[in-house]
């Protein structure tokens, strides 16, 4: 029961955050109207990108502090899922855009900063699966890791504030703390970001669970031929 506590908190969230983010009032704002409840899906799903990626770079660096083949597939599974959550992500955001701004791609910094992060991370995976030598794999993509993700800081979060933005919190636009987010929604916003969170760590885990016994799996046969 202790490891399922938060695993029942992340259902139980998402599942209020479903209902709530449906049902419940939003300020009326012009422009965005209905659409602001997308808040309470694209956003917490940024936060998951950005947790996975950071613990995906931590595991990267334990990694190559101890070589431990576990670290790096802690690593790997990690960087996965920030990357199914980073296209849910833009997705979502491409979505409102279309409502909002009229179109799914205006060449917003931050969308742009987004898409140079993403790509990245996806030729994180293609360099892994174009090395075959498992300790050589290990260590060249533990070391890009940390690289992208001290890239995906300036990227994310120091660029688009520099010049004029769409986004609300960059190049002057007020943030939705200031603007939009009123006590109703954040009520539901932050159950969300934790519930988001907590699903795409779930995610993960259960990724490493396969990675670890494929490898358990490969070094039984390996044992059994030798």
């Amino acid at each position: 029961m202790r490891l399922l506590w938060w695993k029942i908190l992340s259902i139980a969230l998402l599942n209020y955050v479903l209902f709530a983010g449906i049902l419940g009032l939003v300020p009326a704002r012009h422009i965005l109207n209905e659409t602001i409840r997308n808040l309470y899906f694209h956003v917490p799903m940024w936060f998951a990108m950005i947790s996975l990626f950071a613990a995906s770079a931590v595991y990267a660096v334990l990694y190559l502090r101890s070589n431990d083949i576990k670290h790096d597939i802690y690593s790997a599974a990690f960087a996965s899922t920030g990357i199914v959550f980073s296209i849910l992500g833009m997705l979502t955001g491409m979505e409102w855009a279309q409502y909002t701004w009229g179109t799914a791609w205006s060449n917003d910094p931050k969308q742009l900063g987004t898409a140079l992060c993403m790509l990245t991370y996806f030729a994180y995976w293609v360099l892994r699966s174009g090395i075959n030598d498992e300790s050589k794999r290990a260590k060249i993509s533990s070391v890009y890791n940390v690289f992208i993700f001290a890239l995906m800081i300036p990227l994310i979060f120091i660029m688009p504030r520099m010049v004029d933005s769409l986004h609300p919190g960059n190049g002057g636009n007020p943030a939705f703390s200031n603007y939009d987010l009123d006590s109703r929604m954040r009520s539901v916003f932050y159950p969300a970001v934790i519930g988001w969170v907590l699903l795409s760590f779930w995610m993960g885990s259960l990724l490493i669970r396969i990675q670890l016994l494929q490898q358990k799996k490969t070094e039984s046969d390996f044992e059994f031929i030798n």
